[in-house]
């Protein structure tokens, strides 16, 4: 059996990032070799050679950092809470910042995916671990194959990703210009540099200022701290949750994992409404801690307000807002928080894709609930 084409490993690395960048430069890397692959046979022999050679140094990059080994750190044995004493002991830094300068953190860093399931106390120390960061045009921000040593958030400025077949090989006569592609565009947003911090391997592209703008940047000893802790710390919470709605209990350990990690967190106030009744539905909720009451309101027949009956209430490891998903209806209940409530939303695309499986149940407990309240 022959080995697969390079630039079928490459562009399964590509699917796998999460980073704009890495990707970007790995679909490159795939066009590359097979681009090159195929001219060579149209070369002179000593033409194909040097292509060939180009392709080879593209595949390697990128089939070793397929099987790279992630950086040593234990989130499940870091279990120390007082921030505090991270700060103290240097596991954390801690950059002075005006709240000019933290109002622009935190609009920079909110669109980011990586930071969307971190609580407004993680969210504030990665505002504290953040160092600004100036650039002009022409300046390289990272290089490609240089070891990892920032994660950055664009405030401002334009930036190009670039990928280099050839590099790390300048004595050799590829590594000219030609060799190089620009790959993807920074514009005045976005984020780079996780996955050099996340997985311990060498940067995948250069990452070009083509105007000035401002960075501001995360060494790797806050990063991995601040965002793999949490990352793994809020699975662990929402599988413990998991375990305790029986209707999850036939989805397999890997769909369980899935499904914690698609959840997120929202907190609402003593009579803050949930749900609106007549709304598209657009998830499903669990009920983390707390309770919640559900309201349906009638409407009087000459099309005035009626009155709101309370039907049902919600307590923790229950669920709610499924209805409206599996009929594809409109929200057809209110939902309020009884006093202060956290509950865990499951939003629409992902709940199609990964409960699957529980939709049958779910119908059988609609069916039960429209019986005892017809």
């Amino acid at each position: 059996m022959t080995d697969p084409p390079a630039s079928q490993y490459i562009v399964a690395k590509a699917t796998d990032s999460d980073d704009d960048g890495d990707a970007a430069a790995a679909a490159a890397a795939a066009a590359a070799v097979t681009t090159r692959t195929a001219h060579a046979r149209l070369l002179s022999p000593k033409a194909a050679s040097a292509s060939a050679r180009v392709a080879r140094q593209a595949q390697a990059q990128f089939v070793r950092r397929h099987s790279v080994a992630a950086e040593q750190y234990d989130p499940e044995g870091d279990d120390n809470d007082d921030e505090e004493a991270d700060h103290a002991a240097g596991r954390t830094a801690i950059h002075a910042k005006t709240e000019a300068q933290r109002t622009r953190i935190r609009d920079a860093v909110s669109p980011i995916f990586i930071f969307r399931s971190l609580d407004a106390d993680q969210i504030n120390d990665v505002i504290d671990a953040m160092f600004e960061r100036r650039v002009d045009a022409g300046d390289d921000v990272i290089r490609q194959g240089d070891d990892g040593d920032n994660f950055y958030v664009i405030e401002s400025g334009v930036y190009d990703v670039i990928f280099s077949a050839a590099a790390g090989k300048e004595e050799e006569e590829d590594a000219s210009a030609e060799a190089k592609t620009v790959v993807h565009r920074f514009e005045e947003r976005g984020s780079f540099g996780e996955m050099a911090l996340m997985y311990n391997v060498p940067r995948s592209a250069t990452v070009t200022a083509v105007t000035s703008g401002t960075l501001w940047a995360m060494d790797r000893k806050s990063f991995r701290r601040i965002v793999l802790r949490s990352a793994y710390r809020k699975r662990k919470r929402y599988e413990a949750l998991i375990d305790t709605v029986p209707m999850l209990r036939s989805i397999d350990a890997y769909e369980r994992m899935n499904l914690a990690d698609a959840l997120t967190s929202s907190v609402f106030r003593d009579g803050e409404r949930i749900i609106r009744q007549g709304a598209d539905a657009d998830g499903m909720y669990f009920v983390e801690e707390g309770e919640v009451r559900i309201v349906i309101a009638t409407t009087a027949r000459d099309g005035a307000a009626g009155r709101e009956t309370e039907v049902a209430r919600m307590k923790t490891g229950m669920y709610f807002g499924e209805m409206a998903l599996v009929e594809n209806s409109p929200r057809s209940a209110s939902v309020f928080a009884v006093g202060t409530t956290k509950v865990a939303f499951l939003e629409r695309t992902s709940f199609e894709r990964l409960l699957g499986p529980c939709v049958d149940v779910m119908k059988r407990d609609i069916d039960v609930y429209r019986k005892n309240n017809p």
